[in-house]
Parts: C-alpha cells; structure tokens; sequence
C-alpha cells in the first residue's frame, strides 16, 4: 500500500485552509485541492504543491483528480528530485488503484521508462517491457503508445532481435505521425536498418527524416551519420593528411597523449605535461575537472568526463578518486551505452565492468590494449598477444573477430588505440609488422573500409591516439610535435 511519508505531510498555511475548503462537496474540494497545486507548482513552490496534491489523495482518493496528483508527485520525482526509487511506489499505486483512469497510460509509460534505465544488459529489460505492452494492450488509442512501440523497439534491438526492433520503430512513426517521438523513431529504424545490413535503407530513412523534421535535433544527427556512412562505404577517397588541425595551430599543447569525443561531438584531450583533460570547442581550449595525474584512459558521458589513473576513476566533478580495487596496468576503458564501465588492465587476462552503483564483474578475455564502444552495447578490443581484433556482446561475447591484417596490403603487430563513432565505424591506431604505423577504419561487420600509412601520408611524428569526428575525418594527437593532425 502506498504510504505518504513525512515529507509530503501538509504544511500549517495549507492546513489552515482545509476547513474552509471541507465546506464544499467532496468532488469540488479534489478539483480545487489539485488547481490549487497546479497553481504553486507553477510558482515553483514546489513544497506547497505536493503538501496539496498529498492532501486531496488523503481527503478524497476515489477522485478522478487523484491519479492526475499521483501522476503530478511521480514526475516531481522523476524531473526535479532526479529520485527515480522515490517515483516507483507512486507509480506503483497509479497502477493498481487507477488502472482504468486516463493518466493510466502515462504512469505505466513513465514506470517502463524508468525500468528499462535501471537495467544494465539486455536481460534485465522484462519487466520494463511489459508495462510497454501493457500500454499497447489495454490502452490503444493513448497518446502514450507512440513512445510504447518506441521503447519496445529500443529493448528488442538491445536483445539482438533487429527485425521485431524495425517494426517497432517502424509503428511509432506510422502509427502515430502527430506525435513527438517520429524524429526519434525514425533514426532508430535507420540504425536498425543499418545493423541488419540494409545501407540504402538506412541512408534512404536519414534522409526521410531530414526532410520531414528537418528542425529537430534527430534531423541535425542524421545529417552526420549519412555523411559518415557515405564517406566511408561508399566514396571511400584514399585518406589525405590535412596537416596541423585547427588549421595553423601548432605547437599549441602541452604533450597531448590521450583523445576521446564528448558525446556533443567536442574533443577531450588529455595533455601529459598538464596532467589535465581539456574541452576544445569551436577551437576553444578550456580545462575539464581536477588533474588527473598518470590518466592511462578518458572517456565521457553527458554532463561528465571520466579519467582513470593509477589511483582509480576520477570524474571531473568529482574531488576524490573512486578505487579500481586491484586494477594498476589499466590499458584502456569505455563506457558503454547502459552506464557500465569496461576496464582492461595490461596484466589481466579479463575485463572488469563497473555497474553505476559500482557492482563489478569480471568477463573472460584476452589481454587487452585498447577498447572502444559499440553501438550495439557492448565493446572492441584490440588483443595483441592473440593478434585480434575482437567485437564483443554486452555479456562479453565475441561477435565479430578480426585477425591483424585481414584485407590489407601487409599485416600490423600492435594496437595502439581505437576509437568509434555513433555509425558503427571502427579506427585502429597500428603499428609494427610489415604495415608499419598507420591508421585502419573498419565497418560494423570487420570489413576494412579505409587505411592509410603515416609513411605515406608523410606523417613524421609520435602518434598516441585518436578520434572519429562528426564528419568522417580522423584526429590524431601528436606528441613529439604537441598538435593535433586530422586526416580526411
């Protein structure tokens, strides 16, 4: 049963107007109880609003205004308090006492979409994929099936189930062309065409939603993802050294030796000398989060740049390392799409995979060297003792392996590191072998699209990393020459 807790007590000013308030009929008194909260909530009295909305759950519960209040404190939860467990026995009560309420739909919507955030693989999607259902089921014709079908399509491309993902995908936009989810839908059906090796599809969906929501944000990451695929698969120019990037900026870092691109598509770069991450927007240069000293691997997440060091993880708005436990070789480290954090150490023949609430696990593997996201969810590693690329599931799984050297002129021995876009491209940093050093872009499915020799491009310094950006160049960080290079 769904207890108010002290917090939601009424306060002294409201009780003060409850007896005046009592003299009305009971139905009138839970509409003017819940205007009322609507009135302070939109003050941002945010206290007085859930104090009222809290007293008309207790002075009349069978109202058609108390699952309208119980709707209203769940969302508080959710939007202002960022307290999804605070939300859940809300929604809870919304859905037994108030299943056949018109803000049913919406409750069971907000409840499946905070499951479905709690899980951290594939598995652990039942339960946020039944209250989807639920909304499909019993509510047809609700506002909320658009978002239904689209979340579903989500949980089942997330469970490698790509065809009955596309007809999700496919129905919330179709089936619901006023809604705000079609942008969204669309691009998913595009990405989901794209795993299920459908290109022209893909590229033919982008384009759709171009033209169709051409101010949505979906619109602006769609044109890039064309760009990139179109680059890569299908133009495939040789890759050319566009020298010193941003253009005439040399000698401008201080022994750069790490680089990741935030997921607003700004560079991170790490400069050794500085013992700092740094943000470059718009050839902007401003530091991110304490020094990290040592910082052996960087990635983001949004709001969030994460640097792991010998001492541990350190988030940018945090002032003290988190501890790795018995992790001290770290050779790289990604953040995959369900919050969790793959760690490879140099000495460990495994990954570790930090859940948010730092639960750990460890998922056998070759010794590792390098790691990159995948879109799909789970990781690439680079294995050099084993000579192999390796495209894992999100339980750790290979899907894809790659042997050093496959399609090109001569093989490589070393991975130095890797680096992936939202497309499902794949950049390796090589050296060693008769290939020598050089950079190699993979599709999703291992194939070799594009490759190049430092030797070749006329590249002379000592390359430590690099970067996919938003328009299929690659950026390189030169240490010896303290720049940044791209190539296009």
């Amino acid at each position: 049963m769904f207890v108010l807790s002290s917090w939601f007590r009424p306060s002294a000013a409201l009780l003060c107007v409850l007896p005046a308030l009592a003299q009305t009929p009971d139905g009138d008194l839970a509409e003017r109880l819940y205007r009322s909260g609507e009135r302070a909530y939109s003050a941002k009295a945010y206290k007085e609003a859930l104090d009222t909305w809290s007293q008309l759950l207790q002075a009349d519960p069978k109202s058609e205004f108390a699952p309208m209040a119980l709707l209203r404190l769940a969302r508080h939860q959710v939007e202002i308090e960022h307290n999804p467990d605070g939300a859940m026995p809300i929604l809870d009560r919304l859905r037994s006492e108030y299943i056949k309420s018109p803000e049913a739909p919406e409750g069971l919507l907000l409840r499946g979409v905070l499951l479905a955030k709690q899980a951290r693989r594939p598995t652990e999607l039942k339960d946020a994929m039944a209250e989807f259902n639920r909304i499909l089921d019993l509510f047809p014709d609700a506002a909320a099936c658009g978002e239904a079908h689209f979340q579903l399509g989500l949980a089942w491309r997330d469970q490698g189930q790509w065809g009955r993902a596309l007809q999700q995908f496919v129905d919330a936009f179709r089936l619901h062309s006023g809604s705000a989810v079609v942008p969204q839908a669309m691009l998913e059906a595009a990405e989901t065409l794209d795993l299920m090796g459908d290109l022209p599809g893909c590229l033919q969906m982008l384009q759709r939603l171009r033209a169709e929501a051409p101010q949505s944000p979906q619109a602006q990451e769609a044109a890039w993802r064309m760009a990139v695929r179109v680059k890569h698969r299908l133009q495939k120019p040789p890759l050319k050294s566009e020298g010193a990037w941003p253009v005439g900026r040399t000698k401008w870092l201080k022994t750069p030796t790490l680089l990741s691109l935030a997921p607003d598509g700004d560079l991170l770069i790490f400069q050794n000398d500085l013992d700092r991450t740094f943000r470059l927007h718009e050839e902007v240069l401003t530091p991110v989060g304490p020094p990290a000293s040592g910082t052996r691997a960087l990635t983001s997440v949004p709001g969030s740049v994460w640097m792991l060091t010998k001492t541990g993880l350190m988030r940018a708005e945090a002032i003290a390392p988190q501890p790795l436990g018995t992790l001290a070789a770290i050779s790289g480290a990604v953040l995959d799409r369900w919050g969790n954090l793959w760690v490879a150490d140099a000495k460990t023949p495994a990954l570790t995979v930090f859940a948010p609430n730092w639960a750990s696990r460890t998922i056998a593997s070759p010794t590792a060297n390098a790691l990159a996201p995948l879109p799909t969810g789970g990781v690439a590693i680079a294995a050099d003792a084993d000579r192999k690329l390796l495209f894992l599931d999100t339980e750790g799984q290979p899907r894809t392996i790659i042997p050093y050297g496959k399609d090109l002129p001569a093989p490589f021995r070393y991975v130095t590191a890797l680096a992936a876009d939202g497309a499902g491209h794949l950049a390796a940093l090589v050296d060693g072998g008769d290939f020598g050093e050089g950079v190699v872009i993979y599709g999703p499915d291992g194939t070799v699209l594009r490759q190049a020799t430092f030797k070749a491009l006329g590249i002379t310094g000592r390359i430590t990393s690099l970067a996919l950006d938003h328009s299929g160049g690659v950026i390189l960080c030169d240490r010896r020459n303290d720049l940044l290079l791209r190539l296009n």
